[in-house]
């Protein structure tokens, strides 16, 4: 009965790429420590693509290179991690050298989101022109007290407030085009007042529009409700609008040349990062109204599976380039955090190391801080996995 919860063709449409694509950038993560020990003498034991039990191993030099069992990531085994008693070890090497190693991974993995960012950035795709409107505005909210400037064309001042029917041509200093981009803009802009360029009747306005933390249910966070101009020929029983036809039904091809992509994937990530953290900081603020509360504030490997079949169903293959690009920053941004077995918590002991005044903390100590932590860490990835199942099969 278990099993007939799942659809196995679906399971192997999440899970295959997201293994793939975490095979390629954890591997390429230990890649960048692999480089920065070789180039500073350390002995490096094993580099290993996936987890034991191991399938294959061949020894070059003093490294055994291996193809493990387990596709879910791999490793780089460096001589003396805690312990500085061999000269080639890495406890042994300068502080400088042992951060520098340390950080080659985030480095690595910053770098290659950047040049799959950079990479999406140059693919055409095609970018709504479909307009973004005002269709409600809540009392009371933000956009209901948003102070307007401007003069309308028969020469009077202009209503206070968004009203239905505005169009936003701009928020917060962006170009927008689509329903989709205004909202981009808004969640990128939590906790500050935006500057609005709308269009009322024919005239063009500017509008400052405070965009809060945590809104009421279902009124967003500027407090209005958005969709494209559409011309309706038929009302329903409620009222409400049906058979409805985009007024403005275009699209275009946007793309970039390398150079431009390039910046505009480094400001891209930029702007990933600061999105997380508004949308982290609404879960932990408690904000209903918006998007933010209709997910779970963490998911796991399987979570993220699913999210990645998803993607691909609705926006093809293509999309694996962003998904990649943002994982890899996500890999890289969790890796610095200073947690027991991670390379923020190996640079942790580091920096703690420098302030005793160059005195170490013991091999075993250190070795029993890193073990205790991972048990945590492990615990922690089942505790998520298991909801991420339950919401899977429910």
């Amino acid at each position: 009965m278990f099993l007939v919860a799942f659809d196995v063709a679906a399971i192997l449409r999440s899970a295959l790429p997201f293994i793939g694509i975490l095979l390629v950038l954890v591997v390429l993560h230990e890649f960048g420590h692999f480089v920065a020990a070789k180039a500073f003498g350390v002995k490096v034991l094993e580099f290993g693509v996936g987890f034991p039990p191991k399938i294959w191993g061949k020894k070059f030099g003093e490294t055994e290179y291996t193809v493990n069992w387990l596709p879910i990531g791999g490793f780089v085994r460096l001589l003396g991690e805690e312990d500085p008693t061999d000269p080639k070890s890495l406890a042994a090497q300068a502080r400088w050298k042992r951060l520098t190693v340390l950080y080659a991974g985030v480095a690595m993995n910053f770098g290659l989101a950047i040049l799959l960012m950079s990479i999406g950035f140059m693919i055409p795709r095609e970018r709504s022109l479909s307009l973004a409107q005002i269709v409600q505005v809540a009392p009371d909210s933000p956009a209901a007290e948003a102070t307007v400037r401007g003069t309308m064309r028969d020469g009077s001042e202009p209503l206070q407030g968004l009203q239905a029917g505005d169009l936003v041509l701009e928020a917060a200093g962006r170009d927008i085009k689509n329903t989709t981009e205004l909202v981009y803009a808004i969640r990128l802009n939590l906790g500050e007042t935006q500057t609005w360029l709308i269009n009322r009747g024919g005239s063009t306005l500017e509008a400052d529009v405070y965009a809060r933390w945590s809104p009421p249910e279902g009124e967003g966070n500027v407090g209005v409700r958005i969709g494209a101009p559409a011309s309706c020929s038929d009302i329903d029983a409620d009222g409400n609008p049906t058979n409805c036809a985009l007024l403005y039904p275009f699209t275009e091809d946007v793309s970039y040349t390398p150079w431009a992509a390039v910046d505009k994937g480094f400001w891209s990530l930029i702007e990933s990062a600061i999105l997380t953290k508004n949308e982290l900081q609404m879960r932990f603020m408690g904000g209903g109204g918006g998007a933010a509360s209709s997910g779970p504030a963490f998911q796991g490997p399987v979570g993220i599976a699913a999210v990645t079949g998803d993607v691909i169903k609705q926006a093809g293959w293509r999309s694996l380039i962003e998904i990649s690009a943002l994982l890899s920053l996500n890999l890289a941004v969790f890796n610095m955090l200073p947690l027991p077995m991670l390379d923020g918590g190996r640079a942790f002991i580091i920096f703690i190391e420098i302030l005793r005044g160059g005195k170490r903390i013991a091999p075993e100590k250190e070795a029993l801080f890193h073990l205790t932590g991972f048990a945590l860490l492990m615990a922690s990835v089942l505790v998520v996995t298991y909801f991420d199942i339950a919401r899977l099969v429910s």
